[in-house]
């Protein structure tokens, strides 16, 4: 046995003796693991991810039970004719949009997220639930946690362009919760880039007295970004609002998001919800490992992107050309 083998032994044991967690149960390091990924898929200079040092923090001007809160999401209205976004479904760029939009909150959508670059191998996201608490907030309403819910629900792009995010879609968003005399905002992201946007929505609201709070699963990158306040939950991307099929758990979120928002004391304060995935954290090691992944897997997957990328070129030249992706969203169930 070499020296470190008999190191890694060693550390092994003790954990078992001391009741140590394994050494990767903790947030996965999307940044990293992205920036690898690329790298290994043929690509150029990696991702500048946004990151600010003063974070701005615009406690609530009333009591939460008297605020009007909106939500905040990065999901799309479903377009059938876009190919398949249901549960299961691969990353399908055609869904992508490009443009931030608006919905009657005292109604309900369908919105999914197959457009984004969420956990495919451990998550369907085949309830809405946990990535668009809508449903929820209104119940927070209706018992009187909140005030009211805000007029109209918000859908923010996924742009990898910082400029495109605060210059056209921030200053949009909060034009929007202005308008409707939001109070507080819930901001709900999916993917990597998403938490990245929401994290400077936040941003922006606050500036124009708005609080708000995320909720998210990717705890580096919005705290890298620097947000007033964070729910952290250690699921799957996909899963920001709780886990699936399971109302406990999303109320319980939802309620962790509430509390937070009426009560964090300062910018920059993070809570971690309880709940765990599960007991195993094994499924922490899969997400854009190229660890995992032979030569053949990556050319493939380089492969594949790149013709994603193709997609999402054509959909945002002609989004550019006319002004929007569809006619048809969004519109009510």
């Amino acid at each position: 046995m070499t020296g470190s083998e008999a190191m890694a032994a060693m550390t092994v044991e003790r954990g078992d003796q001391f009741g140590f967690s394994a050494g990767h149960d903790v947030a996965i390091p999307y940044m990293q693991r992205i920036r690898d990924y690329y790298e290994a898929l043929g690509y150029g200079a990696p991702y500048q991810w946004a990151h600010f040092a003063y974070v701005p923090f615009e406690a609530l001007r009333k009591p939460l039970a008297q605020s009007r809160v909106a939500i905040i999401t990065t999901a799309a209205p479903y377009l059938p004719d876009k190919g398949d976004q249901g549960p299961g479904a691969p990353y399908n760029a055609a869904a992508k949009f490009y443009d931030v939009y608006s919905g009657h909150s005292d109604k309900d959508y369908d919105l999914r997220i197959s457009h984004v670059a969420i956990d495919r191998t451990h998550t369907t996201v085949a309830d809405p639930g946990t990535y668009f608490p809508l449903p929820a907030l209104r119940q927070a309403a209706a018992r009187g946690r909140i005030g009211s819910v805000a007029p109209r629900f918000h859908g923010l792009p996924t742009n990898r362009s910082h400029r495109a995010t605060l210059e056209v879609d921030c200053p949009e968003i909060v034009a929007r919760c202005k308008a409707d005399d939001a109070d507080g905002a819930i901001l709900v992201p999916n993917c990597p880039v998403c938490h990245q946007s929401v994290s400077l929505a936040a941003r922006a609201l606050e500036t124009a007295g708005i609080a708000t709070v995320v909720m998210g699963c990717a705890k580096g990158i919005v705290e890298y970004v620097g947000v007033p306040r964070f729910v952290f939950s250690d699921f799957p991307l996909g899963n920001s609002a709780g886990r699936p099929s399971d109302q406990a758990s999303q109320a319980f979120t939802l309620e962790l998001a509430l509390a937070l928002l009426e009560k964090a004391p300062a910018a920059r304060t993070t809570i971690q919800s309880k709940l765990r995935w599960s007991e195993n954290p094994d499924w922490k090691l899969d997400y854009s490992n190229v660890a995992r992944l032979s030569p053949e897997e990556i050319a493939r997957l380089r492969d594949d992107f790149d013709q994603k990328k193709a997609v999402a070129r054509g959909l945002r030249e002609n989004f550019h050309a006319t002004g929007k992706l569809s006619d048809k969203w969004p519109s009510p169930q």
